[in-house]
Formats: structure tokens, sequence, C-alpha cells
């Protein structure tokens, strides 16, 4: 590999601002992770996280470094209704699916109860194996798009290699603190999963050739969680004050 750009103070600053956007890309992959893995037991969480974020370094390193391959992923495999359909497209499309069907079901499963699906426990010891299956299916799904969108801003592979593995280890830091947050507060869970099924949707609509930036989706996204954010804080207040009150319940 060229090391040559380390010297150039232009690979720098493509760079952070790569870093940066990888960063924002790969926040729906947290979250992802952060459910599925939250279905283990206590003990298992910590190795699934870990894990699933290696898988997901990994994918986006076989990617890049397969870029002849990626590139080829544009070009047409067939027609439907007078459009060109790639591998990307279908692609794009079995993961939104994918992510449709999954948010779907844990949503399902969030307001039914776990114990109406049998042994739940038993069912959490028994997908480790799956849940990384899962991690690793759509891994490659969101590991497209940020490849692609990180052939098209640099050239030097080098700089691409050292945003994904520096994107992977702030994924790492953050995912556990992210993935407790979402543990601890049901309604941000809800509202995660709703972010799952958007992105989803955007997956299907952009592997059905409707393009959707993206900058609408994340701004929708900050949003709703600035005013979940706004009502953490009402009721942790609220329970303060009932707390304080002498004849509290």
């Amino acid at each position: 590999m060229d090391f040559s750009w380390l010297s150039d103070p232009h690979a720098w600053v493509a760079l952070a601002t790569l870093t940066a956007l990888e960063v924002v890309l790969g926040i729906d992959n947290i979250v992802f992770i952060s459910i599925l893995v939250g279905r283990l037991p206590p003990e298992q969480r910590d190795l699934a996280r870990r894990a699933g974020l290696a898988l997901a370094m990994g994918s986006r390193l076989l990617l890049l470094f397969t870029l002849s391959w990626i590139m080829q992923l544009t070009e047409p495999l067939f027609e439907v209704l007078g459009r060109g359909v790639s591998g990307r497209d279908l692609i794009l499309l079995g993961g939104g699916l994918f992510l449709i069907w999954k948010a779907t079901h844990e949503v399902h499963g969030a307001l039914e109860g776990e114990e109406q699906n049998g042994s739940a426990g038993a069912a959490a010891r028994a997908g480790f194996a799956a849940i990384l299956v899962q991690i690793a299916v759509i891994d490659v799904v969101f590991s497209l798009d940020s490849v692609i969108t990180a052939v098209g801003m640099v050239d030097q592979i080098g700089v691409m290699v050292a945003a994904i593995v520096i994107t992977v280890a702030l994924m790492m830091v953050a995912a556990k603190p992210i993935g407790e947050f979402v543990d601890r507060h049901p309604t941000v869970k809800m509202l995660a999963l709703s972010f799952l099924i958007l992105v989803g949707m955007a997956l299907v609509a952009e592997g059905a050739g409707f393009h959707i930036p993206k900058g609408y989706i994340y701004f929708a996204m900050a949003f709703s969680v600035g005013v979940e954010m706004l009502n953490i804080r009402v009721r942790t207040r609220r329970k303060a004050v009932q707390l304080r009150r002498p004849d509290a319940p």
C-alpha cells in the first residue's frame, strides 16, 4: 500500500472529511447493532457488539479492496419496465426489505411482549450466531454505499482504509453507551426502530431508482432525537419532583 499521502496536507483534509462522513453514515449501523445485541444475555452483549463492529470493518475493507467488482455492480444486469437493474440495486432492495422486516419484527416483539413467543431466554442464548449473521448481512448493505461514497471522494486507497479503521474505532467507543442508553429508555428504542424502518424504505427507494437525499433523512432523525431528549428531560424532572414530595406515592 502506498503511504506517500501521509506527507500531503490535502490528503489529511480528505481523511478528516471522509471520516466525518463515514461516522454519520455509520450511525444507523450502530443503532441496528445495539438493538440486535440487546436481545442477548448481558454477559454476551459486549462480545457480540465487538464482533459486529469487527464484521462492519471487515466488510468495508473487503469491498474497498475489490473496487473493480464494486464498479461493475453499477452496470445493469437486466431491465424491468425499461429501467436497468444493477447488482447494487438488488443489494439495496434486499437489504432495505430485510431492514424493514427486522425492525417491524422488533417493534412487534416489544409491543406484544417476549413471553408470548415462548422461552425468550433460551431463544436469546441460542441466537448469538444468528444475530452475528444478521449483523453481517446488513453490514454489507451499509458498507456498499459507504465504500462507493469513499471511492467518489478520495483517490488514495490508503486514505480510505485509514478513514474506515478510524470510523470503526470511534463506533466501538460509542456503541456500548448508545446501546445501554437505548436499553434504559424503551421510547428511544421504538424511535430507533422507526429510524431503521425509515432507512430501509430509503434503501428500497434507492434500489428502485428513486433517490432520496440523505440530508432529509438525517435531519428528520436529528429532529426526532432532539424532541425525544426533551421528553426524557421532562420525565426525569417530573420524577424528581414527585420524589421530593412528602405525600408522593
